[in-house]
Formats: C-alpha cells, structure tokens, sequence
C-alpha cells in the first residue's frame, strides 16, 4: 500500500492562519518536505515524530531542483502513509503545486491539495489594504516578479496599466526597478501608491509606503522575501498621507517613502 501525498498551503507565516485541515495534517503527518517560506511556529505544529525534509530555495544558492523534489515526494510516498508538502500561502499559487501533481498522478501516487491563504490576501490583510474597493479598484491581479532560472522579466506591460486594477507581484525584490519604469512607460502613473511588506502577519513584520517614482529607492530598504502592492488601494492603509481621491494625479502632495 503506497501512501497519500498532501500538497499543504502553511499560509502567510502566522500559524493561527493555518486551515484546520492543515493543522490535523501537520499533527499527524509521518514525513514533511517542506520550503524555506514556512515560519518556524508553523514548523512547530508538526508531528515530532515526523522526518523532515528541507527543500528551500535560497537566492544566490544551489537550489534543491524541482525534479529532485518531485521524485522525493514520489519516493516518499512509497515508504511512508501521510507525506505533507509543506508550502508558503497556498500550493496553487506560484507555489508550483500545479507542477508536483501532475508528477505525482503520473506515476500513480495518491494527492490531496489543502489551500492556504495566499501571500496577497495575508499581507494586505495584515497591512490593512483592500486589494478591491469600491470606487478605487475593481479587479486585482496576482504576478510573478521573476521568471524561471532567471530569464529576464518579459510581462505583457500594457495590459497592467490599468488604474482600476490592484496588482500583486511576489518574489519581485529583483526587479522593483524594472516593474515600476515599465508600468510607468506603459501609462501607470508615476505617483500610483506602492507597498512593500515583509514577514506580514508575524511578529516582525515591517513595511513601507511609496509610488513607483520612489519604489528603488525603497526597495533597497529591504532584503528578500517581501512583496509588493501596486495601486490606488494603498492610500487606504491607516499611514498613507491623506485625503484619499479617485484621481491620483489630483494628489497634491506624494510621499517619498513611509518606513515601519
């Protein structure tokens, strides 16, 4: 009897965040394979007697190869009856789930996907910032800020330009510079509110307001991982310098940066 593969979203770092579903999973889990995203109160949800298998992905490291990972989970699955997949925010999203299911069903293993909340929702949640709101956004759209083995970042620029929409980059520490002279280029304006969070929902998080005209100098404010929200819903944060408007190039004043 082969056992089962769960693929687990552990959430944006605050075990409390965690689904009950995960939380029984993690208790009663015999081997963990889990990425470098997960905080180490999460980690301490799972079952001691567990083997834990560290997969993470460092920049400027040897990264564990995804096909290594794939063929761990598979081996795994042959010697052991609950095998976690243990990934930050959700498996689905840019989480490369998707990816180690299709391996996994291929080769006749048994999966279970468990969704977290995603990076996106957590952070601004934590922050204080509706990714949708009426009057200031009426859509959202959830980006990689990097490409894979590190292929320069080719977006569809111009589809992104619309001031309705709030837009989410993750993993985009990288490319700030990039991201934000090509919304500019493409017709974003240059005082669109920005923020950068890190560690949102623990202990440590921290975060800094700004525009895409001030976001490189901002970002080197930060060290990786932290994510990046573009769009008028910023100024709904409690620290943007106010009044709010629908129209941002009716702001009289713009902040250079908001530090916390």
């Amino acid at each position: 009897m082969h056992g089962k593969v769960y693929l687990v979203g552990a959430g944006p770092g605050d075990p409390e965040l965690l689904t009950l579903r995960a939380l029984y999973l993690l208790q009663h889990a015999d081997a963990v394979v889990y990425d470098r995203l997960v905080s180490p109160a999460i980690m301490g949800c799972i079952n001691p007697d567990a083997t834990l298998h560290d997969v993470g992905k460092v920049s400027a490291c040897k990264p564990s190869m995804q096909d290594d990972i794939n063929d761990l989970l598979l081996s795994l699955s042959r010697t052991h009856q609950h095998v976690v997949r243990l990934k930050g925010g959700d498996p689905f999203i840019f989480g490369r789930g998707g990816e180690e299911q299709e391996y996994l069903h291929q080769h006749g293993a048994q999966v279970e996907v468990v969704p977290g909340i995603t990076a996106a929702t957590g952070c601004a949640a934590a922050l204080g910032i509706p990714l949708t709101h009426r009057g200031l956004a009426s859509s959202v759209r959830f980006i990689t800020g990097h490409l894979r083995d590190n292929q320069g970042l080719e977006l569809n620029w111009a589809s992104l330009s619309d001031p309705s929409c709030t837009l989410v980059f993750y993993m985009a520490m990288a490319n700030c510079g990039h991201i934000a002279q090509s919304l500019i280029q493409h017709g974003r304006s240059p005082h669109t509110p920005i923020a950068l969070a890190q560690d949102a929902t623990l202990a440590s998080q921290r975060w800094g307001l700004g525009t895409l005209e001030t976001l490189p100098q901002l970002v080197q404010t930060f060290s990786p991982p932290a994510l990046l929200i573009i769009g008028q819903v910023v100024q709904l944060h409690p620290d943007y310098p106010k009044p709010i408007t629908k129209e941002l190039d009716a702001l009289t004043s713009e902040p250079s940066c908001v530090l916390m």
